[in-house]
Formats: C-alpha cells, sequence, structure tokens
C-alpha cells in the first residue's frame, strides 16, 4: 500500500468518472464545437453569477490569463508573499504580462483591506501603476487557511474606490466552501475573475476555468490561445469536471477531517516543533532543529508514505479523494509507532 500524501493532484480518475469521459459528445473547441466543453463552462459561468467561463489544461494558465486581462505591461499586483502567482508559477507574471508583484506579509497567505489600501502606489507617474488585487482561497502556503469573506468584501470596497481589479485564484475554493458553508454566488458577486481547479480536491486530471463578466472576458480566448492552451477533442476532460461537480464537492469534508485527525497525532509527537492549524484538507507542520529532515522524510517512506517539502523548513500533507480509510488507519498507526 502507497499513501501519497504529497498534494491532491496525485489522484486518478475513479471507475464512474472514466465511464463519464468515455460518453462524452465531443467537437472541435477551437471551433468552439464540443458540446461538452460548452456544458461545463455554461454550468460553471451560471454557478458563480457570472456572464462567461473558460476551460484551462492547468491553473496556472487560467491565472496567467487573469492576470494579462486586468493589467498592462509595467503595472503591478497586489498579493501576498506566499501567493501560487508569485512562487509556484514560474516567474510567469513578469515574462507573461511584464507586471510585478507588490507581496503583502499576511498571515498564512492572507492580508487585510487596511494593508492593500497601504500597498497601492501612489498615482505618480514614476510609480508602477497598481491594477490589480489578487488572493488566494485556500492558501497553499498558509497551510489550507480559509478567508474570512467579510475582509474579502471590505477589499471589494478599497478596490472599487480604486479602480482595481480584483482576482481570485480559487483552486482549491471548492474546500473553502465547503468548510465555511459558503457560495459560489457569494464569491461571484466579489471578484472579477475567479480560476477554480478541478483536478485538486474534485480528482479530475486536468483541468482548471476562468470565469468572470463578458467584458473582462472577451479577450481570454484570444490569450489562452497565445499561451498554447486551445485544445480540440478536449470534451472527454470537460465530461470529469462535469461528473466532478456532480459527486465530488461535498465528499471534501472527508478530507478536511482526516487531515485535522493527522495533525492532532502529529502534534504529539516529540520531534514536531509546531504543527498549523488545520481548516482544510492540507497540513503543515515543522520539526525541531535537531531532527534530521531527511531522516524523517526516509523513516515515512520506508513505510510507503510519501509526504513533501514547502521549504525553509515547512513539511506538507494532503488529504485527497484517493487517501482511503485503510491508508488514513495506516498512517495514524505509524505516526503512533515513530
Amino acid at each position: 500500500m502507497i499513501i501519497d500524501l504529497r498534494s491532491d493532484t496525485v489522484t486518478k480518475p475513479t471507475k464512474y468518472m472514466l465511464e463519464a469521459m468515455m460518453q462524452a459528445k465531443v467537437g472541435d473547441d477551437v471551433f468552439r464545437e464540443d458540446e461538452t466543453v460548452n456544458e461545463l463552462e455554461t454550468r460553471v459561468a451560471k454557478m458563480f453569477g457570472k456572464d462567461q467561463a473558460l476551460f484551462f489544461p492547468s491553473g496556472t494558465m487560467a491565472n496567467q490569463t487573469a492576470l494579462k486581462l486586468h493589467t498592462n505591461p509595467g503595472d503591478q499586483v497586489i498579493c501576498d508573499k506566499y501567493a501560487h502567482i508569485y512562487n509556484y508559477e514560474s516567474g510567469g507574471a513578469s515574462f507573461n504580462s511584464g507586471v510585478s508583484c507588490k507581496l503583502i506579509d499576511g498571515s498564512k497567505g492572507m492580508f487585510t483591506a487596511k494593508q492593500v489600501e497601504e500597498a497601492i502606489n501612489p498615482d505618480t507617474y514614476y510609480y508602477s501603476k497598481t491594477s490589480l488585487v489578487e488572493i488566494e482561497n485556500t492558501t497553499n502556503k498558509g497551510g489550507g487557511a480559509c478567508w474570512g469573506f467579510n475582509e474579502i468584501k471590505k477589499m471589494r470596497t478599497v478596490c472599487d474606490e480604486n479602480n482595481l481589479g480584483f482576482h481570485l485564484d480559487g483552486a482549491r475554493l471548492w474546500n473553502a466552501l465547503v468548510e465555511k458553508k459558503e457560495t459560489t454566488e457569494q464569491y461571484g458577486e466579489v471578484f472579477d475573475t475567479i480560476s477554480v481547479c478541478l483536478s485538486k480536491g474534485l480528482g479530475c486530471p486536468i483541468g482548471s476555468i476562468l470565469v468572470g463578466d463578458s467584458k473582462i472576458m472577451q479577450n481570454a480566448i484570444r490569450i489562452r490561445k497565445i499561451f498554447g492552451g486551445n485544445m480540440r477533442q478536449v470534451g472527454y476532460l470537460a465530461a470529469a469536471g462535469l461528473y466532478a461537480l456532480d459527486n465530488n464537492i461535498e465528499r471534501l469534508k472527508i478530507d478536511h477531517q482526516k487531515a485535522k485527525e493527522i495533525g492532532v497525532e502529529l502534534s504529539k509527537l516529540s520531534m514536531i516543533k509546531t504543527v498549523e492549524p488545520i481548516e482544510t484538507n492540507i497540513v503543515i507542520f515543522e520539526l525541531h532543529n535537531d531532527v534530521n529532515e531527511n531522516h524523517f522524510f526516509q523513516k515515512l517512506a520506508d513505510k510507503n508514505i510519501h509526504i513533501i517539502s514547502m521549504g525553509s523548513g515547512k513539511l506538507r500533507m494532503v488529504t485527497h479523494l484517493d487517501y482511503t480509510n485503510e491508508m488514513h488507519d495506516k498512517l495514524l498507526e505509524n505516526l503512533i509507532n515513530m
């Protein structure tokens, strides 16, 4: 038994998802003739109360497209120091859009509306023009933390008062919605653009979707083409997304509960320095300075348990659809005996 907790991206399609994929009605999506893609895009746009949605092969491409829709070269984007667009998208913000990032020193990847106000550059020619505020929910490096929606609404007000765009990297938004009992409609009302991932918590093999109103989205398909993201009979992948929306959202609660149980056992180990608060499916913890990280990894690997380092001494486990009850019991047993 291999227990892979490196990420929720390691999942494989279930038998039923594969059946849905194989039954998909497909066409050439470059000609906008793939009816399954069209169905998925229409459904997700409606879920968020937006005019349009566009299917992407990756969350990075969806985010990079959003940055380009909102900005011009030389502009500046306000985001947290832990933001995925800054840390894990290969410098795409500068390479693709020619923008810089004003990094906010937040808490667990989150910051306040007041901090946004303070980060906006003066409207003077020798400053970069601040044009976009970007947040991530849940926060990856922040340990799957969920934003408070009231603070998000305050940021919307700041964006309106300063003529700024507002983009949500919602790679794990489904987890936040389930945990906080919030709705897609709430988020659609507040953000100009939202990217949501299908291949993390929802268990699809590939795919993210960018949603927004028609004015901001009018060039999205052109930018996707520039980035090489146009696809042909992609309805087979879109069908996985439709299946996941019907079957895999509410079950995220199970992943969250398992993550919290893992956190309880980790906190009992003398070799563990800290376990960060756990809200959703991500567990981030640190070892004491005198504990060899490589030895710790190897001890788990010898038991066929695989986790990942986040850098700066932070280690991560992520629960997911393919992490079974049997695997969970086995992991907890191994932690108890370490």
